[in-house]
């Protein structure tokens, strides 16, 4: 696994060089010595040279020898280590690539600010994870291998380090206020609209949807499973969550729903995002839950500090992401102040194998 805490030498180019005076020596016998320390160093940095020549042809060597590793044999014939990597390549290169880059961006980062997370804040989260679960870590691990296809490696080095190390270059502490354990109460426990929901990717046809709902409500239903774009809900003929007063669906959405009072209204066309359009069909209210403030006010405050927290880390990701400087040659795509990368990769310095 990888260390949990950046690695400063993959950062070397990023700090800053030491300056160097210039020095002006006069005088014959100090030119001659220079001249002759200069020779020594010469001769020295020659000899070296030639040494870490002569020692990274077994390097090489050894590299290559991997590469043509059999990693598996069909009637005789061998499939190589080099094989199988360029079909892992060409099948999952980008998404993993994304991942190192975004990994890369969090360890600079941290280097820069002087965070570090050590293996045993690794442990100990994992430790508070598996218990809101109610699993040991062994049986926690295996339910993530089995749900989300993620090793215990690829867990701690791609979910939990990133995770902890964001929280901490996010900083500041969450002030939860008394407004905020109100809404947070009445999100959980208060009435919430029961709805069924199109969405759509194209004005235009939103707009033919909602003139075809004008004179036929009741083909709502029947008209989500034929034209929503949002797989889930258009596979239950539009049906959504109950939506919640302050959070989870877009604001946007919360409004049109809670503006509706009668069951089968139908509300305008809700624009949510650029080429994001939904329509929605009121059923009704969720019974509000009667509860003593006082007495879930601890899980309500848990419940706000995670989500502002988590708020919080994506912004101060974003940012940081936004002031990288990234060159894709697998994609062809840079952000950040730099030169447009090639849309081909750097020809190597080795002779690659066809």
């Amino acid at each position: 696994m990888q260390d949990a805490s950046p690695n400063p030498s993959s950062l070397s180019a990023a700090q800053p060089r030491k300056s160097r005076g210039s020095m002006l020596v006069g005088g014959t016998l100090i030119v001659l010595v220079a001249s002759g320390i200069s020779m020594q160093v010469w001769r020295a940095q020659n000899s070296k040279a030639a040494e870490q020549k002569t020692a990274a042809k077994p390097d090489i060597q050894a590299r290559e020898d991997a590469l043509q590793q059999p990693v598996g044999r069909v009637n005789g014939q061998v499939i190589t280590y080099e094989q199988l990597a360029a079909e892992c390549f060409e099948r999952h290169g980008k998404e993993v690539l994304e991942n190192l880059v975004n990994r890369t961006i969090i360890q600079q980062a941290c280097a820069e600010r002087g965070i570090t997370v050590s293996e045993a804040e690794v442990n100990q989260e994992i430790i508070e994870l598996s218990k809101k679960f109610g699993l040991a870590v062994d049986q926690y691990y295996q339910l993530l291998e089995s749900e989300r296809g993620l090793s215990p490696v690829q867990y701690r080095r791609d979910v939990v380090w990133p995770m902890l190390a964001m929280k901490k270059l996010a900083g500041g502490e969450v002030k939860v206020t008394r407004a905020m354990l109100a809404e947070a109460y009445e999100d959980s426990y208060g009435a919430r609209v029961k709805a069924r929901m199109m969405a759509f990717d194209n004005l235009r046809h939103a707009q033919e949807a909602w003139e075809k709902l004008r004179t036929e409500p009741d083909s709502f239903e029947k008209m989500a499973r034929e034209l929503s774009v949002e797989p889930n809900s258009r596979a239950l003929g539009g049906t959504i969550p109950p939506i919640r007063r302050h959070s989870g669906a877009h604001e946007e959405i919360r409004k049109a729903a809670f503006a509706m009072t009668t069951p089968g209204e139908i509300s305008g066309i809700v624009q949510v995002d650029v080429s994001q359009y939904v329509i929605l069909r009121y059923e009704g209210r969720t019974e509000p839950v009667e509860h003593d403030p006082k007495d879930v006010e601890a899980q309500l405050q848990a419940e706000i500090t995670e989500r502002e927290v988590a708020r919080m880390v994506g912004e101060t990701f974003e940012k940081i992401q936004k002031a990288a400087k990234v060159d894709n040659f697998v994609t062809g795509e840079s952000r950040g102040n730099v030169v447009p990368a090639s849309a081909q990769l750097p020809e190597p310095s080795n002779k690659t194998r066809k």
